[in-house]
């Protein structure tokens, strides 16, 4: 009974960041498959990055590389998102998702997972 919850969206200008939040619980966290997306109206939803919680193994959309990042706080049972340089483009709903995974599994950004938060508003201005 995994339960996630995303917090710290919010309006910026471009060039600002914010920082995303998503606490979670019921979930074995040392053996998961985790990750963000994002969706925009009238667009499909996307993976914005996917990350092993066992070996930290990373995957991120080209047009998100270099400026999100990903971090824990194991005490706080919480995941960020940290994301820097916002464009006007990164304006979506954003969502938390996990799904269970053992070490040495696959976790990039097709993944399909089946526990999901009910997402966080990013909206960036020009």
């Amino acid at each position: 009974q995994v339960h996630l919850v995303e917090s710290g969206g919010g309006s910026v200008h471009t060039g600002g960041s914010l920082r995303l939040s998503c606490e979670y619980s019921g979930l074995n966290f040392h053996s998961a498959c985790m990750g963000w997306f994002r969706q925009a109206p009238g667009s499909e939803r996307e993976a914005v990055l996917t990350f092993t919680t066992f070996n930290m193994e990373q995957h991120y959309l080209g047009s998100v590389k270099g400026r999100f990042f990903i971090s824990q706080e194991d005490a706080k049972q919480t995941v960020y998102l940290e994301a820097s340089d916002l464009r006007p483009e990164d304006s979506a709903m954003y969502y938390c998702a996990a799904k269970e995974a053992q070490w040495g599994d696959e976790c990039d950004l097709d993944t399909r997972f089946d526990a999901w938060g009910q997402g966080t508003q990013v909206t960036v201005s020009s």
